[in-house]
């Protein structure tokens, strides 16, 4: 069992359509058509959209990717048309919300690695592949692989878990054009923001994208590079042969899975609340990883 602990209720606007709720963001629908989408403060682990929020969090996703956006927009064009708010609009969504075009999503999380950890260490470590994909004998946790790699995964709904396929198997799914043009453009967003991360002190060491069709355009969708879809590491720091310090909510995970949170992970019973220090830790993360990453404070 999983999924949320509290459920949020949706806002009813005129001339709005709630469509659905993620486990971060809210989704409504325009009369012109548009999606309007929401940024929350809500954070997820271990595939619970956990009860205590981490303010201003939807902020700096929302803000984070506006600014990947305009440092990727010659690799891939993006879905957003406006970040006006809709008339009615409560203001707390100043800043978190985003019009955008409506696109044909397609039914993968294109997620790109250029370091071993996570789920890819574990595979890593019972076959020395990931995702399939052959790799070298000697590498550990946080080792920097050859190079950047395709692992894709398929979509999850809320409270479940998003799996790694083949790309066979995304060849298989949506076409041996579009898995292809799909890789291609992961792996060049990844390299440019890869680079641009580490010339601000940060290691992106994965990352995941979503992307959409316009017609016959490719165009990248959701959020983009936040903490929430990337593992960022302290580049001063790095060192393979064990888990790395991040910016990323890696600290949440860390705590429900700590004696202190008092949390039995497999007894399929929801999370706590975040205790205050953790918030305030975590909210302190995201914002060290947008002001290193823009080169602006948060105000």
């Amino acid at each position: 069992m999983s999924g949320f602990v509290e459920k949020p209720e949706p806002l009813q606007l005129p001339g709005l359509t709630h469509l659905h709720t993620g486990k971060v963001r809210d989704l409504y629908q325009n009369e012109a058509g548009d999606l309007v989408m929401v940024a929350s403060d809500r954070i997820s682990a271990y595939d619970w959209v956990l009860p205590t929020e981490i303010p201003d969090k939807g902020r700096v996703l929302t803000q984070l990717s506006l600014w990947w956006f305009e440092q990727l927009v010659d690799i891939i064009p993006n879905h957003v048309v406006s970040t006006e708010l809709p008339p009615g609009a409560p203001a707390d969504w100043a800043g978190r919300t985003l019009v955008c075009t409506s696109l044909q999503m397609v039914p993968v999380e294109c997620v790109a690695r250029g370091y071993l950890t996570g789920s890819g260490l574990v595979e890593y470590q019972e076959s020395r592949t990931v995702c399939g994909l052959a790799l070298p004998e000697g590498l550990t946790d946080g080792s920097e692989l050859p190079a950047p790699i395709f692992t894709p995964a398929t979509k999850a709904a809320v409270g479940d878990h998003d799996e790694n396929v083949s790309y066979e198997e995304v060849a298989r799914q949506v076409g041996a054009e579009t898995a292809a043009r799909l890789r291609q453009t992961t792996l060049a967003v990844y390299s440019r923001a890869r680079d641009i991360a580490r010339d601000r002190g940060i290691v992106l060491a994965d990352t995941k994208f979503e992307f959409g069709f316009d017609g016959d355009r490719l165009v990248i969708a959701d959020e983009v590079l936040t903490p929430d879809s990337s593992r960022f590491w302290p580049a001063a720091t790095w060192e393979p042969g064990h888990a790395q310090p991040s910016y990323d909510k890696q600290y949440v995970r860390d705590w429900l899975t700590s004696p202190a949170s008092g949390w039995d992970r497999k007894a399929e019973l929801p999370p706590p609340a975040l205790p205050q220090e953790i918030v305030d830790a975590t909210r302190a993360k995201y914002l060290e990883a947008y002001e290193l990453l823009t080169g602006t404070s948060w105000s």
